[in-house]
């Protein structure tokens, strides 16, 4: 929904509300009085000129950033022999680290999203050489004068390069990369799941382990038809389980609407919506809403601590005024020739009704932003009693 939108919902709800007597309805210069003890009782509230954003409140998962798609990065090996060590669930593997062992031998991990596919050595040429050279020159093993970081080429300078990470490593010093012997992923690795098993057969073109990114992020599942209302650059404060609020900024929002596992016209497992309509159906789940993923980078990593796959509360601000002149959403009375007005209190009791035009709502607070009107910061608003 647009602001417009959001203004013309929230007008709906308080009209709504009429209904039911929770905002008054007046018609003419003043409102309606009860006889007696019947008489509401009410209270005032200062009219304000303050900045006032309009909050759009989700759940959220806190997790870490995976590939683009939302999957775990796949840790595909290519040495045979036998898994002799292999790691932990949770530990976080960096550049230049020892990812396992496969017959005693280490088999390392490289930062690169050209996948390692062949034996690396003297005269070779490509991007997987690129990567390969950025990473040596980023681990030391070389300078930026001894070895371009964006050559594509193997030369001297790579192979001698080469040796010094295998003598880190503490292998033969041959200045070859042994296809199987490293494994490019794009940057370091925290294992969530392992495949293969200590004393197990390695077999090239396997899958070893899976992991995510050390990069902290949460993932909010937002309604579709709310994209609009969500921009890549949006301030968010997000409620970690602790109950502790820590900032964050929209990094992504997506462009493909899903379905719930199990909903969608095309049976389990469809991720499309009902041909024509904008719900997701299900012969056993009934209908739902597609949802887009957005993603949310917090802005204190540290300050999210080490939860995974942990619910929290986000409230994103979609939009935001300077300078508003605010009054409390329950100030607002809907008049009966249509429209609101909010009831100014002045000396010797002699309240006046003021008519206001709707601006940007804050559901968080309860304010309202009201223009067009001769309303001015530090008068007092007739709100209902406590």
């Amino acid at each position: 929904m647009k602001r417009r939108t959001l203004v013309l919902a929230a007008a709906a709800v308080l009209v709504a509300v009429v209904a039911i007597g929770g905002v008054a309805v007046t018609s003419g210069a003043k409102p309606a009085t009860a006889a007696g003890p019947q008489e509401p009782q009410v209270s005032t509230a200062q009219v304000e000129r303050t900045t006032l954003s309009a909050t759009v409140p989700q759940d959220g998962t806190l997790t870490y950033r995976a590939g683009s798609d939302g999957s775990p990065y796949s840790v595909i090996g290519q040495a045979g022999g036998t898994y002799t060590e292999l790691p932990a669930l949770g530990e976080v593997i960096h550049q230049g680290r020892v990812l396992c062992r496969v017959s005693d031998r280490p088999v390392v991990l490289l930062y690169g999203s050209t996948p390692a596919y062949r034996t690396l050595s003297a005269g070779a040429t490509g991007p997987d050489v690129a990567e390969l050279n950025a990473d040596l020159v980023a681990l030391g093993y070389a300078t930026r004068a001894q070895l371009s970081p964006t050559s594509a080429s193997f030369g001297l300078a790579t192979t001698t390069a080469v040796e010094k990470l295998q003598a880190a490593l503490g292998v033969t010093q041959t200045g070859t990369l042994t296809l199987g012997r490293v494994v490019f992923e794009p940057t370091a690795v925290r294992v969530t799941s392992v495949s293969a098993q200590l004393g197990g057969r390695a077999q090239p073109g396997e899958t070893v382990l899976q992991a995510t990114s050390t990069t902290r992020q949460v993932q909010v599942a937002l309604d579709a038809s709310q994209q609009t209302d969500v921009a890549v650059g949006n301030k968010v404060s997000i409620t970690l389980p602790n109950n502790r609020t820590t900032p964050g900024v929209v990094s992504s929002v997506g462009t493909v609407a899903s379905c719930p596992s199990g909903s969608g016209s095309g049976g389990s497992g469809s991720s499309s919506a009902a041909p024509g309509t904008d719900t997701c159906s299900s012969a056993s789940s009934g209908s739902s809403t597609p949802t887009i993923t957005v993603d949310v980078t917090p802005s204190d990593p540290a300050a999210t601590g080490t939860w995974d796959q942990a619910p929290v509360q986000v409230g994103i601000t979609t939009a935001s005024v300077r300078n508003a002149v605010v009054v409390p959403v329950t100030a607002l009375l809907a008049q009966s020739s249509g429209g609101y007005a909010v009831e100014v209190v002045g000396a010797g009791a002699s309240n006046r009704l003021v008519p206001v035009s709707l601006g940007l709502f804050d559901d968080a607070e309860g304010l309202v932003q009201v223009t067009d009107s001769r309303l001015v910061a530090g008068q007092e608003v007739v709100v209902p009693g406590t």
